[in-house]
């Protein structure tokens, strides 16, 4: 019971961690990890390899550098994100990759530490794979300089040094191989996404078809009856009101699964560009297509075209992202209660851009980062987190680049630019 006791405990204090940074402050939950992890671990093993299975080799000043580090990281944690990106590559070279390979050499490449070090590479690349192999290098390359520097070269060019580099190699290669897996279920996901959408989409269009053939008889029922002097009462009118709105929420519905299934089959088709597309032309495109709530929801959405300009793309797919940045701008209109959109073609600078700017809530400075990354919702509960991960992939397949500036509380801007398109591409699959 006590055991048990201790679990839940220990799964409240790490999953009240989790809920603090599920917006996605990835560094901070790292820092809080690594922070930990060097306050229990360098004097648990300070004391298994000095006294339970002694070796030949310890360092009590390494130790308390690393339970330092460790210290660090939880101050790090509580002042903010941008400290614990700081902290997070120097943290994570000095407890895994450098500290086991240096106490590796200077205990003559003993048995214990070789394991330990295997554990240390399997937990460094766990993290973003570019990052791991920069922390690899960097505390290898250090361990192999202070191993040199306290007289221990001849362990280096040793067997049981070299033998270990190829196994290295291939556990570092096997990690790899198993995060590219994890992407090919992410695509799997998205996949299976855009199926569903799919399937939705279809299923809600047998009752709307249904409901708007019902509205539309009784709204000729109701005219027949006022044409004939009948039926002129107040209630009358009152249900041709009702009837009216409904066909409206029916034409609304029947642009939502359009648009659900236009983003659902982006999401499975080839994304080379492959034609020419007028910008001014797609955003007015969108504009007719995008179904607005009211007038007034209408009339909150400016365009100005500096001047229009043609990039290398798919007309249908750049009407994918534009429709998402303007649902998003409208939705962040909607929560903070005002605000207006305003869309900017400016094909006179070099290279041509489209800005997308909304001035309502705009976006807090922590989360700008993590706005582009699949599956990640901000604010957590606004929609799936595959939009915008969706436009920057679209539009890295056509060279181009988007990217967000914006000011919480304030305003966001959506930047798109596009390279120069030095020759005609023509207007059709090849």
């Amino acid at each position: 019971m006590r055991d048990d006791r201790f679990e839940r405990k220990a799964g409240a204090f790490f999953a009240a961690q989790l809920r603090r940074h599920r917006n996605g402050e990835r560094a901070a939950v790292q820092a809080l990890v690594l922070g930990w992890a060097g306050l229990i671990c360098h004097p648990l093993f300070f004391i298994l390899f000095g006294w339970v299975v002694p070796q030949a080799y310890q360092s009590p000043g390494l130790r308390a550098l690393g339970i330092a580090i460790g210290a660090a990281g939880i101050v790090a944690e509580r002042m903010g994100p941008r400290y614990c990106e700081l902290y997070v590559p120097v943290a994570v070279t000095f407890l895994l990759p450098f500290f086991g390979t240096y106490m590796f050499l200077m205990n003559d490449a003993a048995g214990a530490w070789s394991q330990w070090l295997i554990v240390a590479i399997v937990a460094l690349f766990h993290l973003p794979t570019p990052l791991a192999l920069r922390c690899y290098v960097t505390g290898t390359v250090l361990a192999m300089a202070g191993a040199l520097l306290q007289g221990r070269g001849e362990v280096i060019l040793s067997a049981s040094f070299l033998q270990q580099l190829p196994v290295h190699a291939f556990v570092i290669g096997l990690l790899c191989v198993a995060r590219l897996g994890r992407s090919a279920l992410e695509q799997e996901k998205l996949a299976g996404m855009g199926e569903g959408l799919g399937a939705v989409a279809h299923e809600m269009r047998t009752p709307l078809a249904s409901m708007d053939a019902n509205v539309r008889g009784l709204t000729r029922m109701l005219q027949g009856e006022a044409s004939t002097g009948a039926g002129t009462s107040v209630a009358t009118e009152e249900v041709r009101q009702a009837m009216t709105r409904i066909q409206y929420e029916v034409r609304h519905m029947n642009h939502l699964i359009d648009l659900f299934l236009l983003s659902a089959n982006a999401v499975r088709r080839r994304l080379d560009p492959y034609e020419s597309v007028s910008m001014a032309d797609a955003v007015q495109s969108v504009l007719r297509r995008y179904p607005f709530a009211s007038p007034a929801q209408r009339s909150a959405v400016a365009v100005d075209v500096r001047g229009n300009f043609n990039f290398s793309g798919q007309y249908e797919l750049t009407v994918v992202i534009l429709l998402n940045l303007l649902r998003n701008a409208l939705k962040a209109i909607h929560r903070a209660g005002k605000g207006r959109v305003r869309i900017v073609v400016d094909g006179q600078r070099k290279p041509p851009r489209l800005l997308f700017i909304d001035t309502a809530c705009g976006i807090a400075a922590r989360h700008q980062r993590f706005i582009f990354q699949r599956f990640y919702a901000y604010p957590a509960y606004n929609g799936t987190g595959v939009g915008l991960a969706l436009c920057r992939q679209i539009m890295h397949a056509w060279n181009a680049r988007i990217r967000c500036v914006s000011r919480e509380s304030a305003y966001a801007i959506f930047v798109l630019e596009f390279p120069i398109q030095r020759a005609k591409v023509p207007s059709g699959e090849s």
